[in-house]
């Protein structure tokens, strides 16, 4: 798998990787990442290609899910973790 190229985005790191029967996309925000595979049927073969569809509604869509990720990540975060006063940092002044 290689690098062929990023996607200029204000937030997010968008790199787009091709092996020799797939592309993918792959979108990171922080902790969180997405990944989206063509195969070759797809027809894409260049990054101007991608370039193209990562549209407005693509991106919306990525942004969606990434905040639907970081909800269900930060419920699972308070479901399975507590902190008691004794797991605390002492204050240092």
């Amino acid at each position: 798998m290689r690098i062929i190229g990023y996607v200029q985005h204000p937030v997010w790191k968008i790199t787009v990787f091709k092996t020799d029967t797939r592309l993918s996309v792959k979108f990171e925000d922080g902790l969180l990442e997405q990944t989206y595979k063509f195969v070759q049927q797809d027809r894409l073969n260049a990054l101007g290609e991608v370039q193209q569809l990562i549209d407005q509604k693509f991106i919306l869509t990525v942004e969606r899910r990434f905040r639907e990720m970081e909800r269900h990540r930060a419920e699972a975060l308070a479901r399975h973790t507590s902190i008691s006063p004794e797991d605390e940092f002492d204050t240092i002044i």
